[in-house]
């Protein structure tokens, strides 16, 4: 059985990240969507309970998909989940040298391999950083975001429209 594990903070979940665990679900029998705490980052919008629900309730129509919360390196749940292959989805060349960094280094610590799925131009431009600060200023991002997550940002920011029905 092949498992991609997709990991990402995914604060929050965008539909660039709907679109390569879509596409992931495709190629592998299981995916595992990996929310991780990331301490580098200190802008938290959502804590990881939140973002599991979020990541769960735009994900239901996947059946090959399971997703876990993670605050540990990143090949030891590779190796719990029994991981092919980690996926990573690339908006712009800018992405590539980072994630081809962290690919050489999770291959050398554990020898699991990284899968590039470059995102569609329709989708490339969407960061969650990005959707934190419109969505903060009042702006519209549920174009940009699965319903369940426009839903909960409408929630945590009244009268941005996010909500949609």
């Amino acid at each position: 059985m092949t498992v991609g594990l997709i990991p990402g903070s995914f604060d929050p979940f965008h539909n660039g990240h709907l679109e390569v665990v879509e596409r992931a679900a495709l190629i592998f029998d299981e995916i595992v969507v990996a929310a991780i705490r990331n301490p580098q980052k200190s802008e938290v919008l959502f804590d990881l309970d939140e973002r599991r629900e979020m990541i769960a309730e735009s994900l239901a129509h996947l059946k090959n998909v399971r997703i876990v919360s993670i605050s540990t390196l990143l090949v030891k749940v590779a190796r719990d989940v029994n991981a092919t292959a980690i996926v990573k989805g690339l908006r712009a060349v800018s992405d590539f040298e980072s994630e081809l960094q962290m690919a050489q280094m999770n291959r050398s610590l554990s020898g699991v391999e990284t899968l590039f799925i470059p995102s569609s131009s329709t989708h490339s431009f969407i960061a969650s950083r990005l959707i934190r600060e419109v969505a903060r200023y009042g702006g519209n991002v549920s174009a940009f975001v699965p319903k369940p997550v426009a839903a909960r940002l409408d929630e945590r920011f009244p009268g941005g429209g996010n909500d949609v029905v």
